[in-house]
């Protein structure tokens, strides 16, 4: 994420935030407490909070494949979605801290939910132990082929002048977010319509219901490919090698750049030596060739780093998300 805070009041929370989250790392139950059995001796599990097949989904698939030879004990993959992830991360939360059950989130549940959910089932600060961020993907603004914009600034000028007509569909509350930040930082003017889904959210756009969309870039592959969709914009800091020819918001003058995440977590309490052996692990995972190559047909970028790192990521991105949807009066729900 590089929007960066500004106000004293936002660099409070995120340094309040990041020593909640480093004094859990440093009260990890230490090495010696910790069954004398070696770990693992039994098959781990990798719980995933969304339905089989999406992007989430097939980076712990691939993570699990890779560290099952390592730990030299199965690793299996366990989706548990509904209620926008929390019903997997609640599991998660609520299971052993001893190294058997693992989360693969993405930024939803984490960083998104705390702003979104009023009764939000667990704090993902003190509840879950970061290890390491697994991959990154940005969103991509799309809009219908007979529309008149051809860039980013047509469409926020066609905005202005049709305020009153402009609309957005998005899948998810957390793309819904996202989009009310593009619009802040540009000036764009858009009512948005949520949708169930990233299909029928695509499906909106096609139809011309609505004037477009941000939506990850693997759902719109191909209609963009075909020329029934036109990307104008990517919100990541550089250029998608799948598509050179979109330019980047802050290309077109737009001081923004986000961007999902997924990453693996343990339960809070989870021994210090796992979640480093975990994260080491992780490491290696994500930095094999083959790996790579894999992701980059989903447009996911390999991260890895520490448990440190990861944490930084969560402190920072909770209060900017939360500050986000007070900004633009969404309530949690």
């Amino acid at each position: 994420m590089t929007t960066r805070f500004t106000s004293p009041a936002r660099r409070k929370l995120v340094a309040a935030a990041a020593l909640s989250l480093a004094a859990s790392l440093a009260t990890l139950v230490p090495a010696q407490s910790w069954a004398q059995a070696a770990w693992p001796n039994k098959a781990v599990r990798i719980v995933v909070p969304y339905a089989p097949g999406g992007a989430n989904d097939i980076l712990a698939r691939v993570v699990a494949e890779k560290l099952a030879p390592a730990l030299g004990q199965p690793v299996l993959v366990e989706n548990k979605p509904g209620a926008g992830a929390a019903v997997g991360t609640e599991f998660v939360v609520k299971a052993a801290p001893d190294g058997y059950t693992l989360l693969m989130a993405a930024s939803g549940p984490i960083v998104f939910n705390p702003a979104l959910v009023a009764k939000l089932s667990y704090n993902p600060i003190t509840d879950l132990v970061p290890i390491s961020l697994a991959g990154s993907f940005p969103m991509i603004l799309a809009v219908n082929e007979a529309s008149p914009a051809k860039t980013f600034n047509d469409l926020v000028a066609l905005s202005k002048a049709n305020a009153d007509k402009s609309n957005y569909s998005y899948p998810s509350a957390s793309f819904q977010l996202v989009m009310e930040l593009v619009k802040a930082k540009s000036g764009l003017k858009a009512l948005n319509v949520p949708y169930q889904g990233s299909a029928p959210s695509i499906n909106a756009v096609l139809t011309q219901e609505v004037q477009m969309t941000l939506i990850d870039s693997g759902p719109i592959a191909a209609l963009v490919k075909s020329g029934k969709l036109r990307a104008l914009a990517v919100t990541s800091e550089q250029r998608l090698a799948s598509y050179p020819q979109v330019p980047t918001l802050k290309e077109q003058g737009i001081d923004l750049a986000v961007n999902f995440w997924s990453g693996l977590l343990a339960p809070a309490g989870t021994p210090a030596p796992i979640v480093k052996r975990l994260q080491e692990e992780m490491a290696r995972i994500m930095a094999l060739p083959d790996v790579a190559e894999r992701m980059a047909k989903l447009d996911i970028r390999p991260v890895g780093g520490s448990s440190a790192d990861f944490a930084k990521t969560i402190a920072t991105e909770i209060p900017l998300w939360t500050q986000v949807a007070k900004d633009n009066n969404i309530k949690a729900q």
